[in-house]
């Protein structure tokens, strides 16, 4: 491996290392110690606004329904969430945020926004449309090779 494909390999495993510990930690630091990284990203797929069905929730999570029913039964039993029959549908099963899962999902939106927000802060703009240029290849890459994600193609017009 030649040099600058060492420094590549070095800095992407550590980023994606650090990005996962730090937010684990501001995780436990915070108000919301009781929930595991998992069930914070089925709150963050889960949104805030309307009802989803679980169909929907499973979708955007990649995983199947089964999966997402042990896991919603944790966040309902911790007060994140609320499930219901569906009104129109008593069959659909609808997940919302709770109170709780509101606020969890913007204390973890804000850590987020932080981190993007110094990231921008630190790049002019070329160097901004360069990085999500770069960062979108990379991510459709994974997307082709391992078809494991459910990449929004955002800012995406002129990719080329």
């Amino acid at each position: 491996m030649d040099h600058k494909k060492e420094i590549l390999n070095h800095m992407l495993v550590v980023l994606f290392n650090q990005i996962l510990s730090i937010e684990e930690k501001v995780l436990k630091q915070g108000p919301y110690k009781d929930l595991t990284m998992s069930e914070l990203h089925v709150i963050e797929a889960i949104g805030i606004g309307d009802k989803h069905p679980m169909s929907y929730i499973a979708q955007k999570l990649d995983v199947t329904v089964g999966t997402l029913t042990i896991a919603i039964n944790t966040l309902v039993r911790k007060g994140y969430v609320s499930r219901n029959r569906g009104t129109e549908d008593k069959r659909v099963v609808e997940i919302a945020l709770t109170d709780k899962g509101h606020a969890a999902f913007e204390h973890h939106k804000t850590f987020h926004e932080e981190m993007i927000g110094y990231t921008m802060s630190i790049l002019d703009e070329a160097e901004s449309d360069v990085l999500i240029k770069t960062l979108t290849k990379i991510t459709k890459y994974f997307d082709e090779k391992y078809a494991q994600t459910k990449f929004e193609k955002i800012g995406d017009e002129d990719e080329n």
